[in-house]
């Protein structure tokens, strides 16, 4: 079985807008639909945070810094065959 990693901010999470934080089904969210594409033979494993950036630091809502939270990350998850990063959005 092969490994793949998503991590992201709030789209990876699976943010429905317009709501008071409301979240998609799993099935909905990008996470859910690489799983039913991929098949059995991976495992699509979620990491995604509402508000979380690159490389900055918000002062409102700490601990948000995507790039201190990678590495611990990457080590939770091992072994992983691929990666992805999703982020930005917040950065803007």
């Amino acid at each position: 079985m092969k490994n793949y990693l998503l991590f992201g901010d709030s789209n990876t999470w699976g943010y429905r807008p317009a709501t008071d934080g409301e979240r998609f089904p799993f099935e909905q969210r990008i996470a859910g639909i690489l799983q039913q594409r991929l098949g059995t033979s991976y495992r699509v494993i979620e990491e995604a945070l509402n508000g979380r950036m690159t490389h900055w630091e918000d002062p409102l809502s700490p601990d948000k810094n995507g790039a201190k939270q990678l590495p611990i990350i990457l080590d939770t998850h091992r072994p992983l065959d691929l990666v992805s990063i999703m982020l930005g959005t917040n950065d803007l």
